[in-house]
């Protein structure tokens, strides 16, 4: 969760300012959490303590209504009896990682029933779901100790993805698109063939596209695969989240969880 939260955060200020270069200062000026934090933190408020999972997700977003959301989500956010519409943005990957991270002890069906709770209350189209499975697949897989090529082959046998390009590969003509069709399988590429964590955020908003959910996406399998550096976790607390101590507060309990 935390990686997908400062992927998130360096990602951030290259959604609309894309590059297509890994070398850049990893925490730049202005960067800050976008929508992307917020709903990975109501996702994990919602599996930790049991909650329905609309309303939940409702009040996250409404705490932070600027906080860069699609404009369907939106909608959804503010109406009373919001139903699901069909999306398969790439939104139902980015706040997912939760679902991998509390059950990484347990059967991997439990993991993707926890995915399916929290994505089909919006994400409800075929892709959506398969953007949020596989997204919790691989890091689940990775929690487990799986080698990146043994996860790149599970992940493209089950989910049909596209895992054989590079990033170098891909950055060239890739562009930006909200799509889990056009997002999740270049992030996992930037997460399975990264050197380190840092690596798996550069090689996301190196691609040029939606950068902070590329990055969240990314970040959050890295973390599974590498860990995060106890220096960039810290910086995040303490220069971003720090600023939004309900988000810190659902963090903090889920690593301090034993659940899963």
């Amino acid at each position: 969760m935390i990686g997908a939260i400062i992927g998130d955060i360096v990602g951030s200020i290259y959604e609309w300012d894309r590059i297509k270069t890994k070398e850049f200062e990893f925490f730049g000026e202005g960067c800050h959490i976008t929508d992307d934090s917020v709903c990975t933190a109501a996702v994990a408020d919602i599996l930790l303590h049991d909650l329905p999972a609309v309303s939940t997700m409702q009040q996250w977003c409404r705490k932070y209504l600027g906080a860069g959301y699609g404009g369907l989500f939106v909608e959804w956010i503010v109406i009373d009896n919001p139903q699901p519409y069909r999306s398969f943005g790439n939104g139902a990957a980015m706040r997912v990682s939760p679902a991998a991270f509390l059950n990484r002890k347990a059967d991997l069906s439990l993991a993707l029933a926890a995915a399916d709770r929290v994505t089909t209350i919006t994400h409800d189209h075929d892709e959506g779901i398969k953007g949020a499975r596989a997204t919790v697949h691989a890091i689940w897989l990775a929690y487990r100790g799986e080698d990146v090529n043994r996860i790149r082959e599970i992940i493209s046998s089950v989910y049909g993805y596209d895992l054989s390009r590079s990033v170098d590969d891909i950055r060239p003509g890739y562009t930006f698109n909200e799509t889990c069709q056009q997002t999740v399988p270049e992030a996992l590429t930037c997460a399975l063939e990264s050197e380190s964590f840092e690596d798996a955020v550069r090689n996301a908003v190196s691609l040029g596209g939606d950068s902070d959910t590329l990055a969240a996406i990314a970040g959050s399998i890295a973390e599974a695969v590498h860990g995060i550096p106890r220096k960039i976790r810290e910086f995040a607390e303490e220069t971003y989240l720090t600023h939004h101590p309900d988000i810190h507060a659902v963090i903090m309990e889920m690593y301090g969880t034993r659940e899963g």
